[in-house]
């Protein structure tokens, strides 16, 4: 069966419905993935597990999704405009359809740089929901007074606990008023140096990684290349995925860093990209680039994954032809 060509419509609701399906079977790891690369000092997770275990511990099953409403309202124009740019810029790349490697880098680079205007202020507002559990994890807990050394013999009954007031849930809309109110649409944008500097370099690895382990032991019919089954469509995308998730993990760990409006007891702010590479460097060592590394492959793995499985599938080509 030759390669079929899809056009721009399909390829949108192709990377949206993707999208949406994707971040909504791994946000609890991706929030695990910001909580565990925001430690600095005080280290409230020891990993992945425990991490999510005491989330849902104190703040029930859904507090593994705060940020999700963000992530998935913006995340279907974000993977849309990155994979369909990708296509588009293969396309126009392509001489009697070949594409050298070139090609292929320069076409990912093309999409890591397109997807950037929503990517940024929609990581920006997803990662101040998803820290503030961990933030309220190193707040003290109140304890009751202690009664004076003179007096009576302390009662044998004991006293009502002290509760703790639950920390006051903020919403995007809030965060994005106040960054709107203090420092106008750049505050949205805040970090977005870093965030070109993780995407570029993760679609220049991905999608000719992609390309290429979709096309191994595929049989050219004449000029065309037959179609890849399933398995390996969704194989090559999780494969890909994680390879380019973890080759750019520290790039991630200054993105998430200089995107953190509110820091932890003892925690850094930082000025820049050098600033807060040379602050982490200083203070935490090398290791601490790669935290969350696993995080991110079991997030992007399956993630890409189910955007090349919606591809193949054709979704959004059935869409188009039933409201036709």
């Amino acid at each position: 069966m030759a390669e079929k060509k899809v056009d721009l419509p399909a390829k949108l609701i192709n990377g949206g419905v993707a999208g949406l399906v994707g971040v909504t079977c791994v946000f609890p790891i991706d929030l695990a993935k910001t909580r565990l690369q925001n430690q600095q000092g005080v280290q409230v997770y020891k990993g992945l597990l425990d991490c999510l275990a005491k989330t849902v511990r104190s703040e029930g099953y859904f507090g593994c999704y705060r940020g999700a409403a963000v992530n998935l309202t913006l995340v279907t124009p974000e993977k849309a405009i990155k994979l369909a740019a990708n296509d588009v810029f293969r396309q126009k790349l392509s001489k009697d359809g070949h594409l050298p490697l070139w090609g292929e880098v320069l076409a990912g680079c093309g999409a890591g740089t397109c997807q950037v205007v929503v990517t940024t202020p929609m990581e920006m507002l997803k990662i101040q929901l998803q820290d503030a559990g961990r933030l309220a994890a190193q707040r003290p807990v109140p304890t009751p007074p202690q009664a004076a050394a003179p007096g009576p013999a302390p009662s044998l009954v004991a006293p009502p606990p002290v509760q703790r007031n639950p920390p006051s849930r903020t919403s995007a809309t809030s965060i994005t008023v106040e960054l709107l109110k203090t420092r106008g649409l750049a505050g949205l944008y805040r970090g977005a140096g870093a965030t070109l500097m993780r995407d570029v370099p993760f679609s220049m690895i991905y999608f000719p990684l992609f390309a290429n382990l979709n096309k191994l032991g595929r049989e050219r019919v004449g000029d065309v290349q037959a179609r890849s089954p399933f398995w390996q469509s969704f194989v090559a995308g999780c494969g890909a995925g994680s390879v380019a998730a973890v080759a750019v993990t520290p790039l991630d760990v200054i993105k998430t860093r200089l995107q953190t409006l509110q820091k932890g007891v003892g925690e850094d702010t930082y000025r820049g990209i050098i600033d807060c590479t040379q602050r982490i460097l200083r203070r935490e060592g090398p290791s601490a680039f790669l935290k969350g590394a696993t995080c991110r492959a079991l997030v992007i793995a399956p993630l890409f994954g189910i955007a090349q499985g919606v591809y193949f599938l054709g979704v959004g080509e059935a869409m188009l032809g039933f409201l036709e």
